[in-house]
């Protein structure tokens, strides 16, 4: 048996050559970040090239490393400590779990410090992280902390006018507290500042733009669309929603008794990914916001924050990730409002219900990203086909110099190269080439010459 198959039983480890007691920072700033994290495992007696080097007195190095993260860390965090025998040489596997106290700090050397995992690395943590960390320790979540508003300041008809769908009962007085969005006190909790009509946390906002080509650079044309939301977390799911319907054109196809519709996106699975990109994001990180952002082949909504528990969600497997809610209040009141499940089967949504369309294939199942500062969700376009494209990729520029040109003859019957110039700022060569090859075609003919000369449309394309 070999390093390897030890390794392999843990997902965040370091390895350690031997055990420094004159410099417990180098190690202990590990076990400060897996305890603030999912876990992890060090290992002491192996290099870094995986070579099992062994530990000489390992009895008395375990009890120096339990000593110094007695003497270190505060609070303590539980360990669990084992030795194995590899090659005939003693090895020390150290578990570290996931605390509950969190944040986990070194004190020493005049200094107090939290570590996080980022990747295989152990780095001191930034403000927002200890942020998140102080809540986590207080059992507590940014959207149960109260605000600095009052409750009587600002109007819910979102909410009332959806619960009132939902539920056919009217929104009472008493159910702002026991849904968590006023205190005691009547000032808002982040919640309910949140689901305000007219939501004073600013970096609660929804950028939605349909992109011009595959990626964010289309040319002269950039964006067809683009749209900023602001207001109640409702607001934003429905506007949001009537921006992806806006561009989710379908297709459809018949069938001996009626037709089956092809739509490019799954609607379904497009508003599960959006309510999860609302309520789950990362509040405490300003100065970012929501994105959805369409291209010719897929849709990509962007979150603010990681996954809750650090892990990377491309890393792990989708159907064994355990229910986390970030901002469990919010949850609950979107739950009560039919917006979404309490057992967190979010994921799972997305994917079956891209599986269930009937013109989905393999290569389009939904994908999923994720890193410390975001989370991602991209769904392909059902209806795209490479194929399709293989013209534009010769060059992208002359295609959107000739949309432009047929866009400004959709409009216009007559005109004049410099009508054209004028308007979309294009070399008049490269007009008059374009325009060319439409008379060539049939679509337009001439009248005039040189600087009179005129074009006119015989069929519009």
């Amino acid at each position: 048996m070999s390093i390897m198959d030890f390794i392999g039983e843990t997902t965040e480890y370091d390895k350690k050559e031997k055990y420094e007691a004159r410099r417990p920072k180098s190690w202990l700033k590990s076990v400060s970040a897996f305890a603030n994290g999912a876990g992890g495992t060090l290992i002491f007696g192996v290099s870094d090239d995986d070579t099992v080097v062994g530990l000489a007195d390992v009895k008395s190095d375990s009890e120096g490393i339990s000593e110094q993260i007695k003497t270190y860390l505060s609070p303590i965090p539980q360990t669990i400590m084992e030795i194995k025998k590899i090659d005939n040489k003693n090895i020390l596997f150290v578990k570290v779990l996931s605390g509950n106290e969190t944040p986990y700090y070194y004190v020493g050397d005049g200094t107090m410090q939290t570590f996080v995992r980022i990747g295989n690395e152990s780095v001191t943590a930034d403000s927002t992280t200890l942020k998140r960390l102080v809540l986590r320790g207080n059992n507590s979540s940014f959207d149960a902390l109260t605000s600095a508003y009052r409750f009587e300041d600002f109007a819910f008809t979102k909410l009332k006018e959806r619960y009132k769908v939902w539920t056919g009962n009217s929104f009472t007085e008493k159910m702002y507290q026991s849904f968590g969005m006023v205190d005691n006190d009547g000032n808002l909790t982040n919640a309910g500042a949140l689901l305000a009509d007219a939501a004073p946390i600013y970096h609660s906002r929804l950028f939605c733009t349909r992109w011009n080509g595959l990626d964010k650079s289309g040319g002269m044309v950039d964006a067809l669309d683009s749209v900023e939301y602001t207001g109640s977390l409702i607001k934003l799911l429905e506007e949001g929603m009537d921006f992806i319907k806006k561009h989710n054109h379908t297709m459809w196809k018949k069938t001996a008794n009626s037709r089956i519709e092809l739509p490019d996106y799954v609607e379904r699975s497009a508003f599960e990914t959006l309510v999860n990109a609302l309520i789950h994001r990362d509040y405490l990180i300003v100065g970012s916001e929501v994105h959805i952002d369409i291209f010719d082949d897929r849709m990509m909504i962007y979150s603010p924050g990681g996954m809750p528990d650090g892990q990377n969600i491309q890393d792990a497997d989708i159907d064994m990730i355990p229910s986390t809610r970030r901002n469990p209040v919010l949850a609950d009141i979107f739950n009560r409002l039919g917006f979404m499940e309490r057992q967190g089967s979010g994921f799972g949504k997305i994917i079956d219900g891209y599986k269930s369309a009937a013109n989905y294939k393999e290569g389009k199942k939904p994908e999923f990203y994720s890193n410390k500062a975001m989370f991602t969700v991209t769904l392909k376009n059902l209806n795209y086909k490479v194929s399709d494209k293989v013209s534009d990729k010769v060059s992208d520029k002359v295609s959107d110099k000739t949309k432009l040109i047929m866009e400004f003859i959709a409009e216009h019957n007559d005109f004049t190269v410099k009508d054209i110039v004028d308007t979309h700022n294009l070399a008049a060569s490269t007009v008059r080439r374009i325009l060319s090859k439409l008379v060539a075609e049939g679509k337009l003919e001439v009248t005039g010459n040189n600087k009179g000369r005129k074009y006119h449309v015989i069929k519009k394309s």
